[in-house]
């Protein structure tokens, strides 16, 4: 689904360069659930940006679906977010002046789908991650928790490839840390790959893998006690 080969990333800061990313190995097969682990400034959101078709790297490939990503310009890469990658962030990037609803509907108005249609499509969402009797509620009238949901609803509703989630907990406490990380458990029991992006063992352990980035490359990467659990 997602196969890395020897990626680098480098940031001009002033007259220097920034080697961000040192030559990266990854390759995460469809209905993974994979996280990836690194203090600040280890290069996971960098690695994430890539993954996302948010940055481009500098060396190496990256495939996404078979697909090698190069050269893409916005058109293009926006094409491919569509149609493959659902995103969650930490800070829940919901429309302040839009519902729930109408946040999880968002990006089927970008595939064109009618109005009707996709607010149907998007109360089924909502309803999966218990949240149909909040439809109606605008972003400042739900829990942090509530947020994270409508967002995870808003990421699933294109029916992706990926998940990417990046520090999908960072602005939880631990009983809802616990319930978010459950239901993208639930995402990848039915075969969708999720690639979380954490700072927190807690969460990271109830991923499936580890990868351990530290200075730009990864220093281990092993299953968890989750991989074996039916």
């Amino acid at each position: 689904m997602i196969e890395i080969k020897n990626l680098h990333k480098s940031y001009p800061i002033g007259k220097e360069s920034l080697h961000v990313l040192k030559g990266i190995d990854l390759h995460i097969k469809e209905g993974e659930f994979v996280s990836i682990m690194g203090s600040s400034g280890s290069g996971k959101s960098t690695l994430l940006n890539i993954v996302g078709l948010l940055d481009e790297h500098d060396e190496g490939e990256y495939y996404l679906n078979g697909q090698l990503i190069k050269n893409l310009n916005e058109k293009k890469a926006a094409v491919l977010r569509n149609k493959f990658l659902g995103f969650v962030f930490q800070s829940f990037n919901l429309i302040s002046y839009k519902t729930a609803l109408e946040n999880v509907a968002l990006p089927l108005y970008y595939k064109g789908i009618p109005r009707k249609e996709r607010l149907k499509i998007a109360m089924d969402y909502l309803d999966k991650v218990g949240l149909k009797d909040w439809a109606s509620h605008l972003p400042n009238e739900l829990s942090g928790g509530q947020k994270q949901r409508v967002a995870i609803a808003r990421a699933l509703v294109t029916k992706p490839k990926v998940v990417l989630a990046d520090e999908p907990t960072g602005a939880l406490d631990s009983t809802t840390t616990d319930n978010v990380m459950d239901l993208l458990r639930d995402i990848n029991n039915e075969g969708m790959t999720v690639f979380v992006i954490t700072h927190e063992e807690e969460v990271a352990e109830q991923t499936k893998r580890i990868v351990r980035l530290k200075d730009g490359l990864i220093i281990s990467d092993e299953l968890t006690a989750n991989s074996k659990a039916v």
